[in-house]
């Protein structure tokens, strides 16, 4: 128990792979004694009562129920602006007059930033992809703005911050934290070295059991195979074709097990006959089967990549959207995956990458690296004592 009870107030969004990276940090809060609430869409309650947290609710507007993103980026940027416009009334009545001693926030959870800078409470953002860099905004931000419609976004953006008394730019709100927990492999990180290290601090992944996920274990006759997974996660699985393709490259081959997951877009009879080595399901435990699995098709989120590097998994990463391919390029470049896209994913490249990664001396060594790395990070533990200490240093106890 902290030598005294806060209230930690979590500002998230409803899409799964934003809840899930941090939400061990928050079931470990609660279990030190911490009153936690978390602003979030009623559709993640029960995560986020699981986790011990107590649930402010606000409607979203997001698309995550059909997940029809759109595939221009400035569009998707509009869609959290506007989520955060409409939110941004119930989040601020429901902390008005119970005001935490720290917010969390997620990197789209803009009105717990605004609160913060409204109310002068400390805020640490919880990071489930990377970080800004020393020479970010003169990179990829200066590309952001080139976009067709950037400036007009950028404009409504600080006009939203100005009405909200934020006297921040738009760069800085959004992309540059007073602190921040990265919760993900330095390794994914681009230009780690560069990251200021007293704004950021690289907690690595925090997976947790996820025993309300369940469990999975070989089916008779696969005892002794070696695994592979095939998931693409939950966003982009209307892929019949690409789903065929791994049931040709690795249906029947020879020492292998095969976990196919197919999602809600496709039915199990469009994928033809699916040979014995091969079980297919909607969705699956990823966890679970990757910490006994010796491979792993993704398409390279950041959640999925960070959990095949724990496990120490090789990868051959097929990216489907947004930051998938630049992850999909870190992997391999980190010496742990191939990447193929979607297009070029025939049944003999998929074999062969398979073949090659599985067999790799020097795959092996990388990955064994990088999961030891994670191992002295402290994950949890080390990110609860930091927000921990960030509110002592605001009050003045540290």
């Amino acid at each position: 128990m902290h030598r005294k009870r806060l209230h930690i107030a979590m500002v998230g969004t409803p899409a799964i792979s934003h809840v899930i990276p941090s939400l061990e940090i928050i079931r470990e809060l609660a279990r030190r004694g911490h009153r936690v609430t978390y602003a979030n869409d009623p559709r993640m309650e029960e995560l986020v009562t699981g986790a011990g947290a107590e649930l402010v609710p606000f409607t979203s507007t997001l698309p995550v129920d059909d997940h029809s993103w759109p595939e221009d980026p400035i569009a998707a940027m509009e869609l959290f602006l506007d989520d955060a416009k409409a939110i941004m009334p119930t989040v601020r009545a429901a902390y008005e007059d119970d005001r935490p001693d720290v917010f969390l926030y997620d990197i789209a959870g803009y009105p717990a930033r605004v609160l913060a800078e409204n109310w002068g409470v400390p805020a640490v953002q919880l990071s489930p992809t990377y970080v800004a860099w020393k020479d970010y905004e003169e990179t990829v931000g200066a590309q952001v703005k080139a976009l067709p419609g950037a400036s007009g976004y950028l404009e409504r953006f600080g006009a939203w911050l100005d009405e909200q008394g934020v006297p921040l730019s738009v760069s800085d709100f959004a992309g540059h934290p007073r602190r921040a927990l990265a919760l993900i492999p330095r390794a994914m990180q681009p230009y780690a070295d560069t990251v200021d290290p007293d704004v950021v601090s690289f907690i690595g992944p925090c997976l947790g059991e996820r025993a309300e996920q369940g469990e999975w274990s070989p089916p008779p006759g696969a005892e002794g195979k070696r695994v592979l997974l095939v998931s693409l996660g939950t966003a982009f699985t209307a892929l019949p074709d690409f789903y065929r393709a791994c049931v040709a490259a690795f249906g029947g081959l020879d020492g292998w097990h095969v976990v196919l997951q197919i999602g809600k877009h496709v039915l199990p009879e469009e994928l033809g006959e699916v040979p014995d080595n091969v079980e297919v399901h909607r969705w699956v435990p990823q966890l679970a089967i990757l910490r006994q699995a010796s491979a792993f098709v993704t398409h390279a989120g950041m959640g999925g990549s960070s959990e095949g590097l724990v496990c120490g998994v090789p990868m051959i990463a097929v990216p489907q959207f947004a930051d998938q391919f630049s992850n999909a390029d870190t992997l391999q470049a980190q010496g742990v995956a191939r990447r193929i896209d979607t297009e070029d994913a025939t049944a003999d490249a998929l074999r062969s990458a398979l073949e090659e990664l599985t067999s790799s001396p020097a795959v092996a060594a990388r990955l064994a690296e990088i999961s030891a790395e994670l191992d002295t990070k402290g994950g949890v533990r080390v990110a609860a004592d930091l927000i921990e200490a960030e509110a002592d240093r605001h009050a003045g106890r540290g």
